[in-house]
């Protein structure tokens, strides 16, 4: 994601008409795009991060190599992959095909179901910062202090003094910036680090308080809007 909030497009290509087709329709989905014509400068690309889309021309090993690497890096969020192929046939590491030959109206169709993909991913993984200390109860309704840090479509980050307990559920209300009443939020402790970082998934919130949040959320998580209906 750019400073802009634009998605950001990794293109492997040396084929032409691939190139000059793609990018147009990049273009308009406001993708910012960096072109790459072999697999080592794709892999330089995708490993600087902040990638959220890889289009890549199945023409050769190097290009599959290049999705197995992908795979295999470990568990850190993978790019949209949409690879373009001749072949009728599966090709696996890929999220999305595009036959060959391509047409402005095949590769349209195919950036549309990636560019929802990426949305969804973004939002999955989005967090706004906060700083609002509140006071939670866990499953024993015993009393803990702690600090929201971050929130999400899916959850909390916040820090705590006292030691929790993975799957701990934690009970509590959060008045987001600007917003004229507290939500009422039930969140169960997923992972804890050093100095009391903790995340937590949302178990419950209920609808008028989850819609409060969502409309929050979209005024602060912001996607520079495509110059196409998606």
């Amino acid at each position: 994601m750019t400073p802009e909030m634009a998605f950001e497009c990794v293109l492997m290509s040396t084929d032409a008409e691939v190139l000059r087709i793609i990018n147009r329709t990049l273009i308009d989905f406001s993708i910012s795009t960096r072109i790459c014509f072999q697999a080592s400068q794709a892999k330089r690309a995708i490993a600087d991060g902040g990638m959220d889309l890889l289009v890549i021309d199945l023409v050769d090993e190097s290009s599959l190599e290049l999705l197995r690497e992908i795979w295999k890096s470990g568990p850190k969020q993978k790019p949209t992959i949409v690879g373009i192929s001749s072949s009728n046939r599966g090709v696996p590491g890929i999220h999305i095909k595009l036959e060959k030959p391509l047409t402005p109206d095949s590769a349209l169709k195919s950036l549309k179901e990636a560019y929802s993909r990426m949305l969804l991913d973004y939002r999955h993984h989005a967090r706004c910062a906060l700083m609002a200390p509140v006071t939670a109860k866990d499953d024993y309704n015993r009393v803990v202090p702690m600090t929201v840090m971050d929130v999400g479509y899916g959850g909390v980050g916040v820090r705590v003094r006292q030691e929790l307990q993975i799957g701990q559920v934690l009970t509590f209300r959060l008045l987001l910036p600007g917003a004229s009443r507290t939500i009422h939020i039930e969140a169960r402790v997923l992972w804890t680090r050093d100095f009391g970082r903790t995340g937590c998934e949302f178990v419950r919130v209920p609808p008028v308080d989850l819609n409060i949040l969502h409309d929050w959320l979209k005024q602060k998580i912001m996607v520079k809007q495509p110059a196409v209906l998606v």
